[in-house]
């Protein structure tokens, strides 16, 4: 065993002696014996046990350690520490920055146990309410977490996008006027997460080749058959897809479909695609009407291609208003009035819902009854200032373990809508967790279920539901279901909003935003509607202002 890896196990039994409350003189000399082992002139397997004890800093206590090490591959006393510490803190002991004193606080105080709660804390804005955190601290962090997806081979749409579209604009401009250059693949389709953004091009290798040498931020350089692809600095892949003039079209709606949507094709259309001046006109030859590429996924777009039936997609301009929002009476860092009037001046949208954090959160500084009431009077005068811009007065519950909202009925009757959503308990077996869901459902001041599985992308699984149940219980309750448009989530899944809007269901395109920036966010969460074929007049905060008005009081006056 090298002396560097019995210098990892050493380092690593420090810090979480630390993170453990063990005696501080004890962790420091772990520490400080991690260090001297590293720094060893000689080999330690070559040395005795009593050997290595006579060295300064190392002593009888941390050679016994090493010797158990290197007889047994492990030390007791670290087993059992791992063995009490949850995997998602042992991966934050991998990120620049953070120290065992942050990682507790983040742990015991913030009772954050994953990096993906932890990268979506930062987020929210959540971190620098904690002691011995800062703003700089908290970018610091969440850009390391940045790089540590980035090293795992996956990328979250929203972080390959910027790189992708500038690298698409780039070559566009050393390109000839007569070059095709067109967005491919998963990325094309607008999957959540990507492996590889891919470009199809008839620029040539030497074209492509120059422009890479070029560009510093591309660090490799790989040909084959037909395709050329660097890396950029960040780790994520960049492939183009060279292709003939004459056959561009084909390829690129070739390149573009799942795997599943072009065997689809070639099955019904005797198992060849024709070429065509366009995309249109391919499908149209094979009797099919355009397909987005959005839903080119091998599920009915087929069959609905052939019957005229494709929906007419949302877009981001059908957007009216955003639901779902925090200020700085709970976790998020610009007051109401900025959220407000950032809206309405700079948006141009006709309406803002505040949801702030419901009383259980006490992590996120959930409003008590005396400060919902406090809100609302700042509601009513900031609403008579801004007419005719509305701001509805909303709150995020909290769905208890048991499936209740954590407000009296009397106090949940005066928003003007609930979001509910669960926040904590999140290990509950299917069954259960499905329960919990539509008991919430079934709450007559629910108005919207949020982010209803749970899931951080690349960071935390989604808790298992019977997605069927549960999106039933909103039919059957008139409860629409958010797209919690965060990058991070995209949360129902695009997988499941067929389903919902066979059912009826509406949706709602919510950013979750904690800051003004957060609102534009609304953006990813069209492009997830738009695969799961959403279209506006499906999407709750499409509606007109008056629309939702009366749809919002509709749905109170309903309650018994």
């Amino acid at each position: 065993m090298e002396n560097k890896t019995i210098s990892r196990k050493f380092r690593l039994l420090s810090q979480l002696m630390e993170l453990h409350g063990e005696n501080a003189f004890k962790v420091k000399a772990i520490a400080n014996a991690a260090f001297k082992l590293d720094k060893l002139p000689f080999k330690i397997a070559d040395r005795t046990e009593q050997e290595l004890s006579g060295e300064q800093g190392i002593g009888k206590g941390i050679a016994s350690k090493v010797w158990e090490l290197l007889r047994t591959g492990c030390i007791q006393e670290l087993e059992a520490l791992l063995a009490n510490t949850p995997a998602g803190i042992l991966e934050m002991l991998t990120i620049k920055g953070l120290g065992p004193k942050k990682i507790l606080i983040i742990w015991k105080v913030l009772e954050i146990e994953t990096l993906g709660e932890l990268y979506y804390a930062c987020n929210e804005n959540r971190l620098i309410e904690a002691k011995g955190f800062g703003l700089k601290t908290q970018e610091e962090i969440k850009a390391a977490i940045e790089f540590n997806m980035a090293s795992q081979g996956l990328f979250l749409y929203a972080q390959a996008e910027k790189l992708a579209n500038s690298i698409f604009n780039e070559l566009k401009k050393v390109l000839s006027n007569e070059c095709l250059l067109y967005f491919t693949g998963d990325f094309r389709r607008k999957l959540e997460l990507l492996s590889v953004v891919e470009i199809i091009t008839t620029a040539t290798i030497d074209e492509l080749s120059t422009y890479i040498d070029k560009n510093s931020a591309l660090i490799k350089f790989d040909y084959e058959e037909g395709n050329v692809q660097a890396v950029h600095e960040t780790g994520l892949p960049i492939r183009f897809i060279l292709s003939g003039a004459e056959d561009f079209f084909k390829n690129l709606l070739i390149t573009t479909g799942s795997t599943e949507h072009i065997e689809q094709i070639q099955t019904k259309h005797g198992g060849t695609i024709p070429n065509g001046e366009s995309e249109e006109a391919i499908y149209r030859s094979l009797g099919l009407d355009f397909i987005e590429p959005e839903l080119r996924e091998g599920m009915d777009e087929l069959q609905r291609a052939a019957e005229h039936r494709l929906p007419d997609l949302l877009t981001y301009e059908d957007i009216k208003g955003t639901l779902h929002n925090h200020s700085t009476y709970s976790d998020g860092v610009h007051s109401l009035k900025e959220m407000a009037l950032y809206c309405k001046n700079e948006l141009h949208l006709q309406y803002l819902g505040i949801c702030d954090h419901s009383r259980t959160a006490v992590y996120a500084n959930g409003l008590k009854e005396d400060r919902v009431l406090q809100q609302w009077k700042e509601i009513e005068a900031l609403n008579q200032a801004l007419h005719p811009f509305r701001i509805f007065k909303g709150i995020e519950s909290d769905i208890l373990g048991d499936g209740s909202l954590d407000y009296p009925d009397e106090i949940l009757k005066g928003f003007d809508f609930v979001v509910a959503s669960i926040h904590a308990n999140l290990k509950m077996d299917k069954e259960r967790a499905t329960q919990r869901l539509i008991k919430a459902v079934e709450n007559p001041f629910t108005t919207i279920l949020g982010h209803p599985t749970g899931r951080l992308l690349l960071s935390r699984q989604s808790y298992s539901i019977d997605y069927k149940k549960v999106i039933d219980a909103c039919a059957a309750n008139q409860v629409a279901i958010e797209i919690n448009s965060n990058p991070l989530r995209l949360d129902l899944d695009w997988r499941w909003h067929r389903y919902a809007l066979e059912k009826g269901v509406y949706l709602s395109i919510n950013p979750d935003a904690h800051r003004v920036e957060g609102f534009h966010d609304m953006y990813y969460g069209t492009l997830v509607a738009r695969k799961g074929g959403v279209e506006a007049s499906h999407c709750l905060n499409c509606f007109e202002l008056e629309k939702l008005d009366r749809y919002f009081e509709s749905k109170k006056s309903n309650i018994k």
